[in-house]
């Protein structure tokens, strides 16, 4: 099998904005869902919404409600209907059981506290390391044997965290329409990774891999930030037999200091700008100007 597990489609295209309402969207948000919906009509394609609220503790209708009123404030058109990740448990259930019966998974019952004391110990250097708030690369050692049986993926199960065995060694690579070639070695730039969390929920990268397929997305329009989860869902998605989209990962817009922008700067937020009295005329000039 290739290791360029998305090749170039020439499938309608399909894209989407996937919000996740933890906080109000700001100017960076506005950035990305703008080249997201400017790709999606120079494509003539369609442009869906998928609400990612998996985050029980941090998600809120009242951010959800202030992300349409933004994206429809800036003029983000997106065909109906909106899709809630929280309403799409039985698919994501579906997704790990298949990976469960394909041994691709394992249960990990490592803690937080467990992964800081590992990574805390002398080892060697990675090799273009991980950002600060990417998943910490797993410990091989702490991986049970590949033949070693599973625990059965009944309703206990499901309240266990299971991680995915990446294929150590395997130069997992995809061509990005706006970074260009892109290369990460499993085992080595990112290892094990969660896809299902003991509170019952999936991962980030399992559900947005399976929605991803499943909504027949063609191109995922992201941050410059997501490209090593980009790596982990390519393995989900040809795990399942699906096809995955194209990907392209816009550069991240920085505040005064250098910083990325984040939903704590609330003087950008898109709330706080039409609160203030800014145009979506001139936030829209400075979309494209930037």
């Amino acid at each position: 099998m290739s290791n360029v597990v998305n090749p170039p489609s020439a499938r309608l295209y399909v894209g989407r904005l996937a919000p996740s309402p933890t906080g109000h969207l700001h100017l960076g948000h506005a950035r990305t869902f703008w080249i997201a919906a400017a790709r999606a009509r120079a494509s003539g394609g369609r442009l869906l919404l998928r609400i990612d609220d998996l985050d029980t503790d941090r998600c809120r209708p009242a951010y959800v409600e202030s992300a349409l009123a933004d994206l429809g404030w800036l003029g983000l058109v997106t065909e109906p209907p909106v899709y809630f990740q929280s309403a799409r448990i039985p698919l994501y259930r579906e997704a790990l059981a298949r990976l469960h019966a394909a041994g691709l998974i394992y249960p990990c019952h490592r803690s937080r506290r467990d992964l800081a004391g590992a990574l805390s110990a002398p080892h060697e250097p990675l090799v273009d390391g991980p950002p600060a708030d990417d998943e910490p690369l797993y410990p091989v050692e702490w991986r049970p044997a590949p033949d070693a049986p599973l625990p059965a993926l009944d309703a206990a199960g499901f309240t266990l965290n299971w991680r995915f065995r990446v294929p150590d060694g395997e130069a997992i690579t995809f061509n990005d329409a706006v970074a260009g070639p892109q290369s990460a070695v499993a085992g080595r730039v990112f290892g094990d990774f969660l896809v299902w969390r003991k509170d019952g929920l999936p991962s980030y990268q399992l559900a947005c891999a399976v929605d991803d397929a499943a909504l027949g997305i063609t191109e995922v329009v992201r941050g410059a930030d997501l490209v090593r989860s980009t790596f982990r869902q390519l393995l989900v998605l040809r795990a399942l037999g699906a096809t995955a989209p194209d990907f392209a990962h816009a550069p991240l817009m920085l505040d005064e200091k250098g910083a990325r922008l984040a939903k704590r700067h609330d003087a950008l937020a898109l709330r706080t700008l039409r609160e203030s009295g800014v145009s979506a005329d001139e936030v829209r000039a400075l979309l494209v100007a930037d």
